[in-house]
């Protein structure tokens, strides 16, 4: 996304790709303080806090309030930043409308089962990526699989706990755009991701739909890896 006809990381005294940097870490960790950007990409507070400046006046970071997380220590907890919509869309594909005019047309001439059909087939990479990652790095579960598979792509997946079992949180998502009028593409990959950890999972929120993030809850018990994953048997039809 362009604003004015500039990106929002155009060169300014040699600074945008730590500016471009800053913003990545924080789409790929979720809404992090100056702080925690400061250690993880090895930069002073104060240069983090020039970055983050020149980015909220662009619109593409906002600060927010931390999460409550129970206990507080003495003083005001530290703000945390988060990237807005135009921030997301720097890193979004660049042919949105294209993928929209085409998913809109194979609507019109093949109907909803054309479109449901095509969002299956488009996830059924995940299960070679899923193959291979197990393949690379067997002592990962299932879940953590799926989440390296997913960063193949783009989605900057992770595996956390949650309240009940573990949460697959995907801070970035890049059909985003394109997901907000086709929901079919947040339902294949959603039966994509059950039917590879071979259990029933929720989705809890979308980036499509508005959320920071897309979280799925994975239940409890959920983490060993299935004996197979026929997902192109489901996919190719």
């Amino acid at each position: 996304m362009e604003i004015d006809g500039t990106s929002l990381y155009a060169p300014r005294g040699g600074d945008a790709p730590t500016r471009e940097r800053v913003a990545r870490s924080i789409l790929e960790n979720g809404a992090s303080t100056a702080a925690a950007l400061a250690e993880r990409l090895h930069l002073t507070a104060a240069a983090v806090r020039r970055h983050l400046d020149h980015l909220m006046a662009e619109g593409a970071v906002e600060s927010r309030e931390p999460r409550s997380t129970g206990s507080r220590g003495r003083g005001r907890p530290a703000k945390e930043f988060a990237l807005t919509e135009a921030g997301r869309d720097q890193f979004d594909q660049q042919y949105d409308d294209l993928a929209a005019q085409a998913l809109r047309f194979l609507a019109e001439t093949g109907g909803e089962d054309a479109v449901k059909e095509f969002a299956r087939r488009r996830v059924a990479t995940l299960e070679s990526d899923y193959a291979q990652v197990v393949a690379r790095q067997p002592d990962l579960s299932a879940a953590e699989a799926v989440a390296e598979a997913l960063n193949q792509s783009g989605y900057a997946a992770s595996v956390r706990e949650g309240p009940v079992g573990e949460q697959l949180c995907q801070q970035h998502c890049p059909v985003s755009h394109v997901a907000h009028e086709f929901p079919q593409l947040c339902e294949a990959e959603t039966e994509a991701i059950s039917r590879l950890l071979g259990r029933h999972v929720q989705r809890l929120a979308t980036i499509a739909h508005g959320d920071g993030v897309c979280t799925t809850c994975i239940p409890a018990g959920a983490t060993s890896r299935p004996e197979s994953t026929p997902l192109s048997r489901h996919t190719r039809g």
